[in-house]
């Protein structure tokens, strides 16, 4: 056996083992056998495979597992595009056909308290929580209703369970008003189909043992043997030490396999006889057909002319099948036309038998009959009368809480920005800054009556007023003390501008002692050097007298020394006051630069600190800032 032999031979595959895990959410690996389809109100579960090769499916949907996938939501994933609510919420029928559907689970799951269609009319919040929790213990067991926040927490439960339609906060507080109930009867109907598919999911799992038979076939049409799972195991091993071709373990395989399907060596060797008894003939038929080519031809149209023929006939056939069965349709309505007229006219003869023996023991005139028939007549216009009142009543009762609804959700929206601007403004909660002890939070309960929002005029109108004076006071001290600092900047800026001028002279003065200290730098070297041309006329003038007049050298001698004491003498000097005149100027320079320094340091921080102080001050604007919060304090006092 070759490595790319197979055994199955029914796939295209070459590997003949058997996958463990069907991985079917790998992109461009294999082209899936089921599609996942969501739908609005089911939960999408995938089509479990045949056989006992299948897999438990998970209740939510797909999840992939491996290296490289990705994991999916394990209870389906739907976009963040609004979807319209197709159901009709409207339709008063389809509501009592949910609300009967919720009270006959309730009662069929043994709801611990009593509920009835009646009740289930208009529930309160606390009968709704407890509906609830019911139906969601039997998804979460272990799940409890927390005390506070429930109107956060069970929208995000059905968002999490995949309900494609959201459930808004302010619903939760009004769940038996007309305008809620029926999106909340028809999520907590959805929840209840979940729970119906969750417990038939799992009543009916299929299990995966390992002591079970491989003998099934998957999807893709391999079979599962624990006899050939064992040679491609065999085989898998010698391959990887080394081997290309395995002719033991496939006569090994040859002969189990005869022995597991009952193979007849007798058997074998006729169906080989007939294969070659077949061959023959084949071999013989091509021979045939070589010689005579025009047969061939002649046969196809016999063959082509008789396929005509018999679509003739399909066609003819197929005609009269159908007029048949016209007539037979035919036939049959006028029998049932037949069969209707006779059983009208039966019941007519009994309905005149009997009108004519209640005729006969009447007790009552033709008087009385018209007399009854007119009363009748004006109770049922009462009766019509009545309902169209009942029907306006209600049209009329329904838009008044439409019109109650829109003007909760608009108090809502500004006790909402109420709040935002009081959390902005940090005076809620009480330990915020600028509450001072106070309680500024607006807590809106409709239940409590018109009058729930008077108690905070009182409550919220005093301390309002008080840290609204106190604003007011802050922004005249504030504009006191920007008028301050702008008349003190002012006066900076003058002895800003009076500083630089003196720095300037300085600067001036500077100038000139470095004039000045160069020039008599340059005067000392030029008598310097006029010293060392007299000393070279000097030593000239010694090696004349030494080479022309020996009389008189030691008085020459001795002149030469007292010229060099003199010049000595006045390098000494000149270097000294040249060394003095350095220092001096030297010290002045430093007292100069470090002077100017520290000005120019004092009078850039003031600058800066200045600069700060007032770029602070102007970004803060705090006139236009306080103006802003005493107008809105202002509005809100005066609404309240």
């Amino acid at each position: 056996m070759r490595r790319s032999s197979s055994i199955a031979g029914s796939s295209g595959r070459q590997s003949i083992m058997a996958l463990r895990v069907q991985d079917n959410n790998k992109m461009g690996l294999q082209t899936p056998q089921t599609k996942d389809r969501g739908t609005f109100g089911k939960l999408s579960m995938s089509k479990p495979t045949s056989g006992t090769s299948e897999r438990k499916v998970s209740f939510f949907g797909k999840r992939t597992s491996g290296a490289g996938g990705s994991r999916n939501s394990q209870y389906g994933v739907f976009g963040t595009e609004k979807i319209k609510d197709p159901r009709p919420l409207h339709d008063k029928t389809f509501i009592q056909q949910c609300i009967k559907q919720l009270c006959e689970f309730l009662v069929e799951s043994g709801y611990a308290h009593n509920v009835s269609v009646k009740s289930l009319q208009s529930p309160s919040v606390k009968d709704f929580l407890k509906i609830f929790t019911f139906i969601y213990g039997f998804l979460c067991p272990s799940y409890e209703l927390p005390d506070s926040k429930f109107e956060e927490e069970i929208p995000k439960v059905f968002k999490e369970l995949g309900y494609p339609f959201a459930l808004s906060k302010s619903s939760m507080y009004t769940v038996g008003a007309p305008h809620t109930w029926p999106q909340i009867v028809t999520a907590l109907v959805w929840l209840i189909d979940c729970v119906k598919l969750y417990t038939a999911m799992r009543e009916n799992a299929p299990s995966f043992d390992d002591g079970q038979s491989w003998g099934g076939e998957t999807e893709d049409g391999i079979v599962h043997n624990k006899l050939f799972m064992d040679y491609s195991v065999k085989c898998y091993e010698l391959f990887m030490k080394g081997r290309d071709t395995f002719e033991e373990l496939d006569a090994e395989v040859q002969s189990k396999l005869k022995d597991l399907f009952n193979i007849d060596e007798f058997q074998i060797e006729s169906l080989a006889a007939d294969n070659k008894r077949l061959q023959e003939e084949i071999a013989r038929l091509e021979k045939e057909k070589e010689s005579e080519p025009d047969r061939r031809v002649s046969l196809r149209n016999v063959k082509s002319s008789l396929q005509a023929d018999v679509q003739k006939y399909q066609a003819y056939l197929a005609n009269l099948e159908s007029h048949i069965a016209i007539l037979e349709q035919k036939k049959e309505g006028v029998n049932e036309e037949v069969e209707t007229v006779e059983m009208e006219v039966e019941s007519m003869k009994q309905e005149n038998a009997r009108l004519q023996h209640i005729f006969d023991n009447q007790k009552y005139s033709v008087a009385d009959i018209e007399r009854i028939n007119h009363e009748r007549n004006e109770l049922q216009q009462t009766i019509n009368k009545l309902t169209k009142e009942v029907e306006t009543e209600e049209h009329q009762l329904w838009n008044e809480e439409l019109k109650y609804a829109r003007n909760k959700e608009a108090i809502e929206m500004q006790l909402a920005e109420y709040h935002k601007l009081a959390r902005k403004l940090k005076l809620i909660p009480v330990s915020a800054e600028n509450s001072k002890g106070h309680d500024f939070e607006i807590q809106f309960n409709p239940e409590a009556g018109p009058n729930c929002l008077v108690k905070y005029r009182t409550q919220i109108k005093a301390p309002l007023m008080e840290i609204i004076n106190q604003t007011e006071e802050e922004i005249r001290n504030a504009t006191q003390r920007k008028m301050t600092l702008e008349d003190t900047l002012e006066q900076v800026n003058v002895m800003v501008v009076d500083k630089k001028s003196s720095v300037k002279t300085l600067k001036e003065e500077a100038d000139k002692l470095d004039d000045l200290y160069h020039q008599k730098l340059k005067e000392a070297e030029e008598e310097e050097q006029k010293c060392a041309n007299e000393l070279e006329l000097l030593e000239k003038h010694k090696k004349l007298l030494e080479s022309g007049v020996n009389e008189g050298l030691s008085e020459a001698t001795n002149e030469l020394h007292d010229l060099q004491r003199q010049y000595q003498v006045v390098m000494q000097t000149t270097t000294e006051e040249s060394r003095k005149a350095g220092d001096n100027l030297n010290r002045l320079l430093e007292v100069i630069a470090t002077h100017v320094v520290s000005i120019e340091k004092y009078l850039d921080e003031q600058n800066a600190k200045i600069d700060r102080d007032y770029e602070e001050f102007m970004s803060e604007d705090l006139l236009s800032v306080l103006t802003g919060i005493l107008n809105s304090y202002k509005k809100k006092a005066e609404s309240l």
